[in-house]
C-alpha cells in the first residue's frame, strides 16, 4: 500500500505530523478524520518500500508550539464564533458563492474536509466567515456531519439549508443538493435585487418631495408671510394661506418636534407591524392594495413552491418540508394557509384538496399541484409553477413601479401646487386693494 506523510492539529490546537499507509488519498483522509484531526496537508511518499505506519494521533511526535498559538486558538473556540451569529456574519451573496464552490468541490470529487479546507483558505479577507467554517470543519473532522456543524449557526444556515443537507447527507447524494441549494439561493438574490433595484427612483422622487416641501415651508413661505403682514396691515388672509403659514411656523419654530413627530410615526408604525395585529393588518395590506398585491402575492406562491420543490427532490419527507416551507414564510394569511396544509395532508388528505380551500392558491396553482400528485412528479411540477411565477414576479415589479412613479409625481404637484395658490391668493386680494 502508499505511503503518506501528514501535518494536522489536534484538539488541543497542537500541530502533528507522522506517516502511514493507505489505500488512496481520500482513505488518508477519512483515517485521520477517525482520530479527531483537522489535516491540512497529506503528502504521498515517492519511496514504495514498506513502511510501518505512524499512528496518526498518539505516537506521532507533535510540532512545536508557541504559548502564543495555543492562546489563540482558545480564544477562537472560546467566544470569537459566537460573535458572528450576534453580528457582522456573512452575507447572502457570501453563503451562495459558498454553496456553489462547495458543490462544485464535492462534485469533482474533493474530501468533504478538504473542501472546507479549500474554502477556509479562501476567506481571508472575512475572517468572521474564515472562523465558523473553521468550526464547521472541526465539528466534521471529530466525526459529526456537515448538517451538524451548519446547525452551530442557525442564523447563517437557515432550517431549510441544514434539513437539506441533511437528507442530501443520508442519501448519498450531497453534491446534489448543494447544487440545487446554490440554484435556489441565486435565483433568490436575482429577485431581491431586481426589486431593489425597480425601488430606487420611487425612493428618490420621495427624498425629493420632502426636501421641496422642507425648503418651502422652512425658507420661502416666511418670506411671503412678512411680505402679506406689512402689505394687508391685520387683514384677515385667506383659509388655506393660513393652513400653509401655520405649518411653515411649526416648521421654523420646532423643527426638532416636527422631525420627532415624522421619527417617532414611522417607529411606531414598525412597533405596530411586530405584534400581531399590526403584522396581520399590514400582511392584509400587501395582499389587497392594488400593483402591490401582485408582487406580494406572486412572490409568496413562488417562494413557496421552490422552497417545497426543492425539499421534495432532495429527499425531504413531506411533512417536514412542508413544516419548512411555511417556517421560511413572514406573511400571516400563506403561513396560516401553510399550516391547514400541511395538517390536510398529515391527515392522508391530497395536498391539492386543501390547498384549493385557501383563497391565497389561484386555481392554476391547486391544478398543477394536482396533476403532480397524480403523476408522481410533484417536485418537477413545483419548479414549474415556481419558475412561472419567477417571471410573473419581474412582470409585476415593473408594472408595480410604472405605476408608483406616476402616482408620486401628481401627489408631489399637488402638494407644492397648494403651497404656491395659498401664496397667491393674498396677493390678488394686495392687488385688488391697491387698485381702488
Amino acid at each position: 500500500m502508499p505511503n503518506f506523510q501528514y501535518v494536522a492539529t489536534d484538539q488541543t490546537g497542537a500541530q502533528t505530523q507522522g506517516t502511514f499507509e493507505a489505500a488512496n488519498e481520500q482513505q488518508a483522509y477519512e483515517q485521520l478524520a477517525q482520530y479527531g484531526l483537522n489535516v491540512s496537508q497529506v503528502i504521498p511518499l515517492d519511496s514504495p518500500g514498506p513502511a510501518k505506519p505512524s499512528p496518526p494521533a498518539e505516537e506521532a511526535p507533535p510540532l512545536k508550539k508557541t504559548k502564543n498559538k495555543a492562546k489563540k486558538s482558545k480564544k477562537k473556540k472560546k467566544g470569537g464564533l459566537m460573535a458572528i451569529e450576534l453580528g457582522g456574519g456573512p452575507s447572502r451573496e457570501d453563503i451562495s458563492v459558498f454553496t456553489r464552490q462547495m458543490s462544485t468541490l464535492v462534485q469533482a470529487g474533493l474530501p468533504l474536509l478538504r473542501s472546507l479546507e479549500v474554502m477556509i483558505k479562501q476567506q481571508e479577507k472575512k475572517p468572521k466567515f474564515k472562523d465558523m467554517l473553521t468550526a464547521i470543519s472541526d465539528k466534521v473532522s471529530s466525526g459529526g456531519n456537515l448538517s451538524d456543524g451548519l446547525a452551530m449557526y442557525p442564523k447563517t444556515f437557515d432550517n431549510l439549508y441544514v434539513n437539506m443537507v441533511k437528507a442530501g447527507e443520508a442519501g448519498g447524494v450531497l453534491d446534489l443538493v448543494l447544487d440545487r441549494l446554490a440554484q435556489f439561493q441565486e435565483k433568490s438574490i436575482r429577485t431581491i435585487k431586481k426589486v431593489k433595484s425597480a425601488m430606487i427612483y420611487p425612493s428618490v422622487i420621495m427624498f425629493v418631495a420632502v426636501a421641496i416641501v422642507t425648503l418651502l415651508m422652512m425658507v420661502v413661505v416666511p418670506q411671503f408671510q412678512t411680505i402679506f403682514e406689512q402689505m394687508l396691515r391685520g387683514a384677515p388672509l385667506p383659509g388655506p394661506t393660513q393652513i400653509v403659514i401655520g405649518i411653515s411656523d411649526l416648521f421654523s419654530s420646532s423643527p426638532v418636534l416636527v422631525l420627532g413627530g415624522m421619527s417617532g410615526t414611522v417607529v411606531g408604525l414598525f412597533l405596530f407591524k411586530k405584534t400581531k395585529p399590526g403584522a396581520k393588518t399590514f400582511d392584509w395590506l400587501a395582499l389587497n392594495v392594488p400593483a402591490v398585491k401582485d408582487v406580494a402575492g406572486k412572490s409568496n406562491i413562488s417562494r413557496i413552491t421552490r422552497t417545497f420543490g426543492t425539499l421534495l427532490s432532495s429527499g425531504v419527507p413531506i411533512l417536514q418540508a412542508l413544516e419548512i416551507t411555511r417556517d421560511t414564510l413572514t406573511n400571516t394569511f400563506f403561513v396560516n394557509s401553510m399550516s391547514k396544509v400541511h395538517d390536510s395532508v398529515r391527515d392522508g388528505e391530497a395536498m391539492a384538496v386543501q390547498m384549493a380551500r385557501e383563497s391565497v392558491f389561484p386555481t392554476m396553482v391547486t391544478s398543477m399541484v394536482e396533476i403532480g400528485e397524480e403523476t408522481g412528479e410533484l417536485p418537477d411540477m413545483l419548479t414549474r409553477i415556481a419558475d412561472n411565477y419567477d417571471e410573473d414576479v419581474d412582470n409585476a415589479v415593473a408594472g408595480m413601479t410604472s405605476l408608483i412613479e406616476p402616482v408620486m409625481i401628481v401627489f408631489l404637484a399637488v402638494v407644492v401646487g397648494f403651497i404656491v395658490i395659498a401664496l397667491f391668493l393674498p396677493i390678488v386680494a394686495i392687488i385688488e386693494t391697491i387698485g381702488k
